[in-house]
């Protein structure tokens, strides 16, 4: 039955957010994720807030890497238009770009004047550590649904994309263009073979 909490059709939201909460959601992560905001949209949007199911954050993300432009700013603009249409993206793109725009704005000040001190330069270093990690650990969340579905051509394009953009330095426009459209292939004859 349609609506139960067994079948895959159940809603990822009890209620829609409103303008003042994505709001709120976007400041909060671009706050808490200055340099790297991945990490903390996933965590607020589908742990914390549950707006999105894990598969829903996937989906909007894939569709935000393919827009021009950055990929979080990207998915800002998504999110918001779901929820509350035009003013949920602006709403959504403000709160996600404007604190880290007065804060760079601040810190570009601030290390014009100071950016000779050597402990600074020891702790911006530490910084990027840590975001790498931030970034390494929200790969992992997002690759267990496509781990938990089983057998799955995904993961597997997954690996082939990384291995011939970060091993085999080979230009990413190039990969892409050879990947999608023979990703979409297996995935239709792989959920048409399911079907039958």
């Amino acid at each position: 039955m349609p609506g139960t909490s067994d079948t895959p059709s159940t809603p990822s939201i009890t209620v829609t957010p409103t303008l003042t909460e994505i709001l709120v959601a976007f400041v909060t992560m671009s706050l808490s994720g200055f340099g790297g905001v991945l990490p903390f949209a996933r965590r607020t949007l589908v742990e914390e807030r549950r707006w999105m199911t894990s598969e829903e954050f996937n989906d909007a993300f894939a569709l935000s890497q393919f827009l021009p432009g950055p990929n979080i700013v990207n998915f800002s603009v998504v999110f918001g238009a779901r929820f509350r249409g035009l003013a949920g993206a602006a709403v959504a793109l403000f709160g996600l770009v404007t604190p880290p725009l007065l804060i760079v704005i601040v810190i570009g000040i601030l290390y014009a004047r100071y950016g000779e001190i050597a402990a600074l330069a020891r702790a911006l270093t530490a910084l990027g550590a840590a975001a790498a990690g931030l970034i390494i650990a929200t790969v992992i969340k997002m690759a267990l649904p496509l781990v938990e579905e089983g057998l799955s051509p995904a993961p597997v394009f997954a690996l082939l994309a990384f291995a011939a953009v970060g091993i085999m330095r080979w230009p990413m426009h190039w990969v892409l263009l050879a990947l999608v459209p023979l990703s979409i292939g297996v995935a239709f004859f792989v959920h048409r073979g399911r079907r039958a």
